[in-house]
């Protein structure tokens, strides 16, 4: 049965919102040196420029879990909204990386901020998983509940291995050293205009790779599954290049459709994170008339589930009473479609 891809949003507001990011960012040199990769390569290859991770380059311990890093930006999104702790009624944390199986990052998460007696969710996805958050959260919203958390990051501890050389990685394992970065983003949602007091007005959530295979698999295990064939984290660029262009501007013309907006009535783009040079093309590929782009994986790296709530918290201070704004998420693992459209409401 075909079902409606892009819902006009019941009453969900973003009342605040934070990011999280580790530590000093690291530059294409230090990077290309620790791992022997050309820094000219990955300016050419990938086009980001710095990125930050929770573990130390050098010798790769771990100086900031997931648990850290998510708990920094949620209680700062808290702060923003103007709620306090006790009157959120859920929390949602959405990622790829989770610090174990059990218990979870998000009950660990609720645990530091101080959160008890309230459901806690956890949502094991990949960059798509922070619309899938605020997604849960508006079904919470609309059955009652006042005001919640939603948040959302990755770490690549489990991943990145700064002993193995680059002369032993395949490419497709080669371009996830330069292609990742650490971090959290978090959003306060609530039932009504509250705090930064932005209405979430179309929200995309559509699974659309029935038969496809994925452009990209990560391995729970990692590096330490001894077993020569199996993958440690995979991504099929060529497929992604030809894929998320095309899915992109589905998103948009989606998102345009469900809501009656026109594209000159867009006053900001959030364009799909994967790369600095990816972001480009496809900004290029839609041929929007006018919009301000609010990007950011230039500068964090491709930091999965944080991305589109570290957009949204580069987005907050620009946004104006009547403001639009769109947000598209594309998820290459196996081909998810998610987006958001957003105005800024006049609460004076």
């Amino acid at each position: 049965m075909n079902r409606p891809t892009g819902m006009p949003a019941p009453a969900l507001h973003i009342a605040g919102t934070a990011a999280a990011l580790p530590g000093p960012a690291v530059s294409n040199a230090s990077l290309g040196k620790v791992f022997g990769i050309s820094e000219e390569w990955i300016d050419l290859f990938v086009g980001t420029r710095t990125r930050h991770f929770g573990w130390d380059l050098a010798t790769g311990e771990v100086l900031h879990s997931l648990t850290d890093l998510c708990a920094e930006a949620a209680g700062r999104a808290l702060d923003a909204s103007g709620f306090t702790a006790s009157e959120l009624d859920f929390l949602v944390l959405t990622t790829t990386t989770p610090d174990a199986l059990l218990p979870t990052t998000a009950t660990q998460v609720a645990d530091r901020l101080g959160l008890n007696y309230l459901p806690v969710y956890q949502i094991q996805a990949g960059c798509a998983g922070a619309v899938q958050a605020l997604d849960l959260g508006r079904a919470l919203i609309a059955s009652g509940h006042r005001a919640g958390l939603v948040v959302g990051g990755d770490v690549t501890d489990r991943f990145l291995d700064p002993a193995r050389g680059a002369a032993t990685l395949p490419t497709q394992e080669l371009v996830n050293y330069v292609l990742f970065g650490d971090g959290a983003g978090a959003a306060v949602v609530s039932a009504d205009p509250e705090g930064e007091a932005i209405g979430v007005r179309a929200l995309l959530n559509c699974f659309t790779g029935q038969g496809r295979a994925p452009g990209q698999t990560i391995d729970w295990e990692g590096p330490a599954r001894r077993d020569p064939d199996r993958r440690m984290l995979h991504e099929d660029y060529k497929a992604i290049e030809e894929g998320v262009p095309l899915m992109a501007g589905e998103i948009l013309w989606q998102l345009l459709e469900t809501t009656g907006w026109s594209p000159d009535e867009i006053d900001f783009l959030l364009p799909p994170q994967l790369s600095g040079r990816m972001t480009r093309r496809i900004v290029e590929d839609l041929e929007l008339p006018g919009p301000r782009e609010i990007s950011c994986v230039a500068d964090t790296g491709n930091t999965g589930n944080a991305l589109p709530f570290v957009q949204l918290d580069r987005l907050v201070p620009e946004l104006r009473p009547g403001d639009r704004a769109l947000a598209l998420v594309v998820e290459s693992s196996k081909w998810i479609k998610a987006g958001l459209a957003l105005e800024k409401e006049d609460t004076r």
